[in-house]
């Protein structure tokens, strides 16, 4: 399984921010230390192109977030201040995503230790997402002819307004969303299919809808690549999720939607998505869960 990471482009937060930016270092070395991953497993990404970015983001908000020109308001909406780590950054967390998705057409699955930016829009970035690297990869697949159809799975706990948006009307790619319906975004955007969950939602009932609405939403996508938000934000212990999952629970979520990909021979592409538990151990943790239950199924 090959495994694609960024963590080595460097972004600067405000003390107090409340985005974790070491997770993804953290977790990178978590699997190495806990031999969930061999080194061999892991790649650099490298920035991914104008070219690519363009096929789902607009000329005018590229310009500016290169150029470092964004608006004091797009900023906040942003959630992060602008530095020129933060421009490598996002993207060499696009080409993670779209490597990962290269290799999982050859080798059946493959991860990105970071991506998942299912905010980000093709005209602004928000909630912590510059780019939608899921976008992209899929837009970029499609262009080089390497698949005609894919289909998103987001069981971030947060739903995937940008994803939704960006592919409304495209029968090519089915977008599925199952979130916490009080939570961010609070304006939604129709996904192909949405589940909205009460707050406090606990294992039994979070993996009942899962797998009533998974093997529909596989059937009616009739995609050739799987791409899996595997956010960790639905664990009980994370400060922005208000669900109730154990990490019991997300490894048995993770199992389900890649034993159907596997059964179903559709190669699974792992972005990383949110997490922020305090403590992070939690989110670090959970994250791991995610891949070792991957290279269980996928040995």
């Amino acid at each position: 399984m090959r495994v694609f990471y960024s963590d080595t482009y460097e972004v600067l937060l405000p003390s107090g921010h409340r985005f974790p930016m070491e997770k993804y270092r953290l977790v990178r070395e978590a699997l190495l230390e806990r031999g969930v991953l061999p080194p061999s497993a892991l790649t650099e990404s490298t920035p991914c192109s104008r070219e690519d970015l363009e096929r789902v983001h607009t000329p005018r908000y590229l310009d500016a977030f290169f150029q470092g020109t964004l608006t004091d308001a797009e900023l906040r909406r942003l959630g992060f201040p602008w530095s020129p780590g933060l421009v490598a950054r996002s993207c060499a967390a696009v080409e993670g995503t779209l490597e990962a998705a290269r290799a999982a057409l050859r080798d059946g699955i493959a991860g990105n230790l970071a991506g998942g930016t299912h905010h980000g829009f093709p005209d602004h970035g928000e909630g912590f997402c510059v780019f939608n690297d899921i976008a992209v990869a899929i837009r970029a697949l499609q262009a080089r002819h390497l698949i005609r159809r894919a289909v998103v799975v987001d069981l971030d706990v947060h739903q995937g307004n940008g994803t939704a948006a960006i592919f409304a009307g495209d029968d090519s790619v089915f977008t599925f969303s199952m979130h916490g319906e009080h939570n961010f975004p609070f304006r939604k955007q129709p996904s192909h299919r949405d589940v909205g969950l009460p707050d406090d939602t606990g294992d039994a009932a979070y993996l009942d809808a899962l797998s009533l609405h998974l093997p529909e939403v596989l059937e009616t996508a009739g995609a050739d690549i799987l791409f899996f938000q595997a956010g960790v934000d639905p664990l009980d212990e994370d400060a922005l999720g208000r669900l109730s999952l154990t990490h019991a629970g997300l490894r048995e979520r993770d199992r389900i939607v890649l034993e159907a990909a596997r059964h179903r021979g559709l190669p699974a592409v792992l972005t990383l998505g949110g997490g922020y538990a305090k403590p992070l151990s939690a989110t670090i943790d959970a994250h791991v869960g995610t891949y070792q239950v991957a290279m269980a199924l996928f040995r």
